[in-house]
């Protein structure tokens, strides 16, 4: 068996915010390391952050217990959102009507990708 070409994924399902608001956190963690990649979400304002972090944990344990990667070689090759199910609920509104109420969730892709550092020789003038 292959080595998946360098590649570990992690997908969370069913997250609980809208994919617009999903999309900032993921396009500023992207081409990270995966170290500096957690920091940053540690720091970030955004509620969103830790469930994009518990992501993130989960695919670098992948990476270690199912392919013997080294942690410090990882960085985060994609990260992207999709849409998942939407909760419709209904608020009422003046004169009998009701006007609809879309909470939306989403799902996480993490991709990691291992860089494999190439050492060169240099020669001392």
């Amino acid at each position: 068996m292959q080595k998946n070409d360098n590649t570990i994924k992690a997908v969370n399902k069913n997250v609980r915010t809208s994919p617009r608001k999903l999309s900032l956190v993921l396009n500023f963690i992207k081409g990270k390391k995966a170290d500096t990649a957690l920091r940053d979400l540690e720091f970030s304002r955004k509620r969103i952050a830790k469930d994009v972090s518990k992501t993130v944990k989960s695919a670098i344990s992948n990476a270690e217990n199912n392919y013997q990667y080294d942690i410090d070689n990882l960085f985060i090759k994609e990260a992207y959102v999709g849409k998942s199910l939407v909760m419709k609920r209904f608020r009422p509104r003046a004169k009998g009507r009701a006007s609809p109420i879309k909470k939306p969730f989403s799902r996480i892709t993490i991709i990691l990708g291992e860089k494999k550092e190439i050492k060169k020789k240099q020669e001392n003038k």
